[in-house]
């Protein structure tokens, strides 16, 4: 007995010798002044090697023992786990310094919290769908291939017959290619290997426009899972497609007005057309802008980088049937407009000097007083003016100066490291058009915007027209992305949530800033500019982002892994037309440029709303919008964009709770000027005349 309690207590002498605890040193870095360029450098010893790195920050792998990167001022955490299971968890935190990462540092988790609310899933919250991304099977590239690349790949032996189990890294295939030299192709992982191309057949041919458009066309094989594979990012987090609130919200809200508005998105848009050329202009109406001009500076507002860079993040992401989506969504957006507009109109304020008060801040307040529903109606509209003033001054401002010195500085070196006098300038030109009031405005945004989009548009056009040849592949790539997609982009579902998000984004439709600049328009009849107001959407959405969407589907770009944004756009023109991306950075200044001056004034009338009407008042928040300009352009500032970009998303919970209540008496409206159309009651104007 005494031998065995003796042998035991040397087994656990030995296992507490050779179970040694780990230990960790650490360095931290932040090498520079520039956010989000910090990094922790790890050392561990003891317990027995390999480790893994389990790091609260998704985009550090799980063998890496360097996390890059990171916010300053914010903690990070790691799972350190030996070969034996032995595991430590640390807490680090990189300093911050500058005043810059000071205030990243401080937003960031503000925005963590506005992001678990905007961003809250529902459906997944009660049950109704898991929203781990799992894959059945994984595809075999072709290796050697990339998008754009000018090779032929021909499959010219199979080593694995179909239906066999393989390894990862088993040999399965040799490829050749145009540039005469065998390819040998390996497993990626373990499973059931199924051909997609028979021996001897073409794989990838970059000659064949098909070839070129079809997502996915160098997958020579695809290999199916023993078991369904849980997607993960690279610290070992499951992937998640959710259904964020925020697009429910906007989608929802834009079906159910197209609905109770009897389909008004299709069946008044010939008569919208009529109303921009000015046929039903009356020089007479109370009002400052006619419908063009609020039209433009509405649409000046509204498009710009989401259209250009926005729409190569949805194509990257959800792939080509992300576009599908967006067409949808843009169009039902149209009935969000008519509504909001045509009560922005009907509840505005036109003081005695002619100045025009309106928007959701009156038809909020006004019109739920109206229905007994004052308490309701204050509160939603003081909150609308709370984020309206920060959306402007963010999202609306140094948002869009940050971008466009970003952007036109990558293309003209001269200017790197002048962010501030850049500003400075910008300032000035803004101040120029934003102190003659809305008039002025209104007059620069119907010359800018149209121009701008011309261009863009023409540019769009000539790359489509080039290669007009791939126009079948791309539609069947878009319709097939729609409803086919692969669990990489998130199925169904994951492609339709990001189609659907980066509309909403774009167009504004259910946000409310548009009917800010609709209640200046001239006219005596509040639904014609609910009219004009659904133009938007479709010039935004349907017209600009399917242009976008197809110059990347066109020219392979929607392939391409690792870049994103305003860059995979402009390589999609480049490659076409080699000195676009120069007009591409000068149309991304003027959307920018445009954008600042009609949020200028849509801030405005939010500061009015809280602060008073007066001329003073006005010139206070002018002044505070001008040194965001330049404060935008001059430094990064991370996590405090991202964060007025969200208060413009966050307008629209007051906005559409109000539109559902007045909906009932904005179709009563629609069907008395529908009406006074029918009985030619509505002004229109004549024909001139031919001279005799």
């Amino acid at each position: 007995m005494g031998k065995y309690i003796l042998s035991l207590f040397f087994l656990f002498s030995f296992v507490a010798v050779n179970a040694q605890e780990l230990e960790v040193e650490a360095k931290l870095g932040n090498p520079s002044n520039v956010i989000n360029n910090g990094f922790i450098d790890l050392d561990v010893s003891g317990g027995v090697p390999p480790y893994t790195y389990q790091w609260s920050n998704q985009e550090t792998g799980l063998n890496s023992e360097r996390a890059e990167g990171l916010t300053e001022g914010i903690p990070y955490n790691v799972v350190i786990t030996d070969s034996e299971g032995t595991s430590t968890t640390r807490s680090y935190e990189v300093k911050a310094e500058a005043i810059t990462e000071h205030f990243n540092g401080t937003f960031v988790p503000i925005v963590e919290n506005m992001t678990a609310i905007l961003f809250w899933d529902p459906f997944s919250a009660i049950g109704v769908y898991d929203p781990i991304a799992y894959a059945d099977i994984k595809n075999v590239p072709t290796p050697g291939w990339e998008a754009g690349i000018e090779d032929s790949f021909v499959l010219k032996q199979w080593n694995v017959a179909e239906g066999e189990h393989v390894e990862e890294g088993e040999l399965i295939a040799i490829i050749g290619s145009d540039r005469g030299e065998d390819i040998n192709a390996y497993a990626n992982t373990t499973g059931t290997l199924q051909h997609k191309v028979p021996e001897g057949g073409v794989i990838y041919d970059f000659e064949n426009t098909e070839d070129v458009i079809e997502a996915g066309a160098h997958f020579f094989a695809s290999i199916e899972y023993d078991e369904p594979v849980m997607l993960t990012h690279p610290n070992g987090d499951p992937q998640t497609h959710n259904i964020p609130f925020i697009v429910i919200w906007l989608i929802f809200g834009a079906a159910f007005f197209t609905v109770r508005m009897g389909f008004i998105n299709f069946r008044g848009f010939k008569h919208s057309l009529d109303l921009a050329k000015g046929k039903y202009d009356d020089p007479n109406a109370p009002g400052s802008i006619t419908h063009f001009q609020a039209l433009t500076t509405a649409v000046s507002a509204t498009v710009g980088l989401g259209n250009i860079a926005g729409v190569a993040v949805a194509v990257s992401l959800g792939g080509a049937g992300a576009t599908f989506w967006m067409i949808i969504a843009g169009l039902l957006g149209m009935s969000s407009k008519f509504v909001e507009c045509t009560l922005g109109v009907k509840y505005r304020f036109i003081n005695s000097e002619g100045r025009i008060f309106g928007g959701p801040m009156n038809y909020l307040r006004y019109g739920l007083e109206k229905r007994n529903m004052r308490g309701l109606g204050k509160f939603l509209a003081a909150f609308f003016a709370i984020l309206g003033i920060g959306a402007s001054f963010g999202g609306g401002n140094m948002f869009q100066a940050n971008q466009s010195f970003e952007i036109l500085s990558g293309q003209f070196p001269m200017l790197v490291g002048n962010g501030f006098w850049f500003g400075v300038v910008i300032a000035v030109l803004v101040g120029i058009v934003i102190i003659g009031g809305i008039q002025s405005i209104a007059k620069v945004t119907g010359k800018v915007v149209p121009f701008m989009a011309a261009v863009y548009i023409l540019g769009a056009l000539t790359v489509i027209g080039i290669n007009f040849e791939n126009i079948g592949p791309a539609f069947a790539a878009i319709y097939d992305g729609a409803f086919s997609p692969t669990a990489l982009k998130g199925g169904v579902i994951g492609v339709l949530v990001v189609g659907f998000q980066r509309a909403a984004f774009s167009n504004e439709a259910g946000v409310g800033s548009a009917a800010i600049a609709h209640s200046a328009a001239k006219t005596n009849n509040p639904p014609s500019e609910g009219f004009v107001a659904l133009l938007e959407p479709f010039i935004d959405t349907v017209v600009v982002c399917t242009l976008t969407a197809l110059v990347l589907i066109f020219t392979g770009m929607h392939e391409i892994e690792g870049v994103g944004g305003v860059q995979l756009t402009s390589d999609a023109f480049a490659s076409v037309i080699s000195w676009f991306p120069y007009v591409l950075a000068l149309a991304v200044f003027l959307f920018a440029f445009s954008t600042m001056i009609s949020w200028s004034y849509y801030g405005m009338r939010s500061w009015t709303y809280l602060f008073g009407k007066s001329k003073k008042t006005e010139l206070v928040y002018k002044i505070l919008f001008l040194v965001f300009v330049v404060v935008g352009a001059s430094i990064s500032l991370g996590a405090v964009l991202d964060f007025s970009d969200m208060m413009i998303l966050a307008m629209s919970f007051p906005n559409i709770i109000g539109l559902y209540i007045m909906s009932g008496e904005v179709r009563e409206d629609l069907r008395e000027y529908f009406r006074k159309l029918k009985a030619g009651e509505l002004f229109k104007k004549q024909k001139e005349a031919k001279a005799s």
